[in-house]
């Protein structure tokens, strides 16, 4: 099966935040083929949700899941120790009151 760049999939991604009128922005530029991807979820309030992409593999399948919560200091530390292990990692920032990502919709839960 063939993967999408990450340039490709994260430009996707935005496209979607923006039409589901969610900001978002690229606070850290990956490898543009291979890179991961890291999604900062920021809610405006001090709190922040980043999210990582993890393989199961009992199943095969990829999903979404929490690398880190909580105050929103307490989770761009978490970030930023992901940056310094892998510096081809994209970090995507969106900022929801209502704390949506859409990650959870087809073509974004299950790429």
């Amino acid at each position: 099966m063939s993967r999408l760049t990450a340039d490709f999939w994260v430009r996707a991604y935005l496209a979607r935040l923006r039409l589901a009128d969610i900001p978002a922005f690229i606070t850290a530029k990956g490898d543009a083929t291979a890179g991961a991807v890291l999604v900062k979820l920021a809610t405006l309030d001090g709190q922040a949700r980043a999210f990582q992409r993890s393989f199961d593999l009992m199943t095969g399948d990829r999903a979404w899941v929490v690398l880190a919560e909580g105050d929103e200091a307490g989770v761009d530390a978490a970030v930023a120790r992901q940056r310094g292990f892998d510096r081809d990692l994209w970090v995507i920032e969106v900022e929801d009151r209502q704390g949506r990502t859409l990650l959870d919709e087809p073509g974004l839960s299950d790429t």
